[in-house]
Parts: structure tokens; C-alpha cells; sequence
């Protein structure tokens, strides 16, 4: 029997970072909540993620600032080595100046540990339920409401639907209609080894971004120092999307012989090592159809090449959860102005993540030379500068995150 209560909740598809965000948001702010997960257990694959002041400015709204900020590693720097030379191109100050621009630290944190620290406050709420093993297939709505329909053929009834379940979204794929993702053609391949396993002289304090002629690597510290994060990618033409796929160390290094012997021993020291073939998809203006929306890499999913994909779809449940707050009983009229919102800013972070993986990241020649003198002839001033639009609190406010704080 479907009750009252049960037709006036908000659903959300997955329980991903942008989900669970999502139902922290909506839930702080009132809105009963059912997440629907595809997966029969909760849990985030993968390793280490990035952290832009941005995601504190979210975090704080999601009532997790603190517990976030206790797992997290501040970095002081980031720095851009010369992949080919084996020479530093520029370093960028991320501490008390850095902090005092953006107001927030930049950090780096465990995946998984950040997918806890959501899960455990969703948990926690009264007004949040989880179902495992009840993946979305589609959906059906009315003027009264709308139903999640399952893969088992169930049919969950809700007042919205927010479609957060990823890449190859099945919301979006009954919304949109795009069909399968756009393979960029380069392929990452991640490792997670203990810190006494990283060669001493590398193990630096620092995001450390190594940028090579069709290939980059990067490194940082996690879990209170106890390991350090790797990360290569190479433009290697990959055909097809693949994700998590073990792979043998020498395979990794078949894209990274033409670097310094400095940068491939980091890949000799790495240990069971996982490829994933990048995908994203063109950015689409709509999202939203009645009372169903989409929201994080099932809205705008974008290349790794900003660190800017779990921090957006935290931007996103933020704004969400404020707008169908600000729009009481007008479920239509506040998942348009969410998606108003976000629609530009999330579109530039698809398109601009590109263009860094083809033309700073990854060139070669000339193109390579004149990227480093730029970059050398950068202050800390042009630095902050030149990352404002992403992470100063006035453009965060514009994407709608302070708005709906």
C-alpha cells in the first residue's frame, strides 16, 4: 500500500558521492529521502580524489565539514614537474595564502573514506533510507507524482526523482537519450601503495603532476600519510570504455617509455594496478523532465583533468536540496531553477577539463616548450588568479552552493 508518506518522498537513483550528498542535503533541509542502489552492498571503488576549496564550502553546507576535514591531507603544494626533462615547471603555494583567497585548504583524501563519512551521516539521519539491490531501470510520472521503476519491475512512488547514478545513468538514458559515452581515448591506470613503498626523494608534500607528450603522472599522500596515491594516464587511442581492470605493471609502463627513468620508476613502484579507460559526454542542456532530474556524472559527466568531478556533483546536491526548499509544492518550478544553476558552471568543467588533458597536460615540441615558459612565468598571484572562477566563493555562489547553503 503506498502511504502519504511514501508519495510525498524524494527518491534518489545511486548512492554514489553525488546520491548520498544529494540525500544529506535534501534531508537536512526537511525532505524525507529514499536512495535506491543498484550495488547489494554500499561502497566507492576506486582511490585517491582531490579536494578544491569548493568541496568545503559543500561540505560545510552538508553538515560533514568537520568529519571530512579529519580524514583529509593538506598538501602544501602543487607542483608540475617536466616529465621528459625531469625538471620542475612551476610550484603553486597552497597553504596560508592559498587559504586565505579561496577560504578553505586544498586537500587530498581516500575515496572510499569520503563515500563513508556520507554514508555514515546519511545513516544517521532520520529522514534518509537506503535500499541496496534496487537498481533504477526507468521511471513514470504524472501530475500527482512520480515512480522509480526497478529492474526488478517493481514500481518505488515518490514526489521526484533525482537521477545520480553515474556514467552510464539509466535516468539519462530515458531523459536524454544519448546513448553510450564519448571514449576519449586515454587510459588511467591507478595504484595505491604503502608510503615506504614511494622512493624517499619523491615523497613530497605536494599534488605532484608530471606532464609528458601524450602521457601525465601524478602522486600525493593519503590516509594520514600512510600511502601515497598514483595515478598515470596515457593517450593511448583506447577503443572502448573499461573500469577497474587489473593490470600488469609492464603493460603500464608500455605508455610511458619516452619519459625520464625518474618518472617511470614511480610505475615500477606501484603494485596491482587498475586501468580504466576514460569516458565523458557532450554537455546537454537538459536535464530536467517534469519531476525528474539528473545530477552529477549522470547530468555532466567530465574527464579527470580538473579533479572537479566529485566536487561537483557535491556543488549540485547542495544547490538541490536548496531549491526544492526555496520552492515548496512546486517540484517542476524548483528542479528547472536547480538546473538553471548549475547548467553553465558544470558545462564549462566538462569542456575546460578537455581542453587541459589535450593542450597542458599532454603536449609535446614546441607546444610543450612555450607551456612550460607560461607556466614559469606565472606569479602566485596569477596562479590564484587563474583558479578563481573555480574555486573563489563568489563563483561558487554563482553555481548556487552559497544560494542554498
Amino acid at each position: 500500500m503506498v502511504t502519504d508518506q511514501d508519495s510525498g518522498r524524494i527518491l534518489i537513483a545511486g548512492a554514489g558521492i553525488g546520491g548520498l550528498s544529494a540525500a544529506l542535503g535534501l534531508a537536512r533541509q526537511g525532505h524525507d529521502v529514499l536512495v535506491l542502489e543498484r550495488a547489494a552492498q554500499l561502497g566507492e571503488i576506486g582511490a585517491g580524489i582531490q579536494l578544491g576549496p569548493n568541496a568545503f564550502h559543500a561540505f560545510d553546507a552538508l553538515g560533514v565539514g568537520d568529519a571530512a576535514r579529519a580524514l583529509a591531507v593538506y598538501v602544501e603544494t602543487a607542483r608540475v614537474m617536466d616529465a621528459v626533462t625531469a625538471e620542475e615547471i612551476a610550484r603553486v603555494d597552497l597553504g596560508e595564502p592559498f587559504r586565505a583567497r579561496f577560504r578553505n585548504p586544498y586537500a587530498v583524501i581516500h575515496r572510499g573514506d569520503l563515500h563513508a563519512v556520507l554514508q555514515q551521516a546519511c545513516q544517521a539521519h532520520p529522514r534518509v533510507a537506503i535500499r541496496t539491490s534496487a537498481g533504477v531501470a526507468g521511471y513514470e510520472q504524472d501530475r500527482h507524482g512520480v515512480r522509480a521503476r526497478l529492474a526488478s519491475g517493481e514500481a518505488v512512488p515518490g514526489a521526484v526523482l533525482i537521477g545520480a547514478d553515474g556514467l552510464w545513468s539509466k535516468v539519462r538514458a530515458q531523459l536524454v537519450g544519448d546513448g553510450r559515452p564519448r571514449v576519449s581515448g586515454h587510459t588511467t591506470y591507478r595504484s595505491v601503495i604503502p608510503t615506504e613503498r614511494m622512493p624517499e626523494e619523491l615523497r613530497w608534500n605536494a599534488m605532484t603532476l608530471w606532464a609528458g607528450p601524450k602521457c601525465h603522472l601524478v602522486h600525493y599522500p593519503l590516509s594520514d600519510w600512510t600511502r601515497f596515491n598514483l595515478v598515470v594516464t596515457c593517450h593511448n587511442d583506447a577503443p572502448e570504455p573499461v573500469a577497474g581492470q587489473p593490470v600488469a605493471t609492464e603493460e603500464v609502463l608500455a605508455g610511458f617509455r619516452h619519459i625520464h627513468p625518474r618518472a617511470q620508476e614511480i610505475i615500477r613502484h606501484g603494485a596491482d594496478w587498475k586501468l580504466w579507460v576514460l569516458c565523458d559526454r557532450e554537455p546537454v542542456e537538459r536535464w530536467v523532465d517534469g519531476r525528474v532530474a539528473l545530477l552529477g556524472d549522470a547530468a555532466h559527466p567530465t574527464l579527470q583533468y580538473l579533479a572537479q568531478g566529485a566536487c561537483m556533483a557535491m556543488e549540485d546536491a547542495v544547490c538541490l536540496a536548496g531549491m526544492v526548499t526555496a520552492h515548496p509544492g512546486q517540484p517542476e518550478t524548483a528542479l528547472e531553477a536547480y538546473r538553471q544553476r548549475r547548467l553553465l558552471r558544470t558545462a564549462r568543467v566538462q569542456l575546460q577539463s578537455r581542453a587541459v588533458g589535450e593542450h597542458l597536460y599532454h603536449p609535446a615540441g614546441p607546444h610543450a616548450l612555450l607551456r612550460n615558459a607560461m607556466m614559469r612565468a606565472k606569479t602566485q598571484d596569477d596562479w590564484y588568479e587563474t583558479m578563481a572562477w573555480l574555486y573563489d566563493g563568489a563563483a561558487v555562489e554563482a553555481g548556487g552552493v552559497a544560494h542554498a547553503a
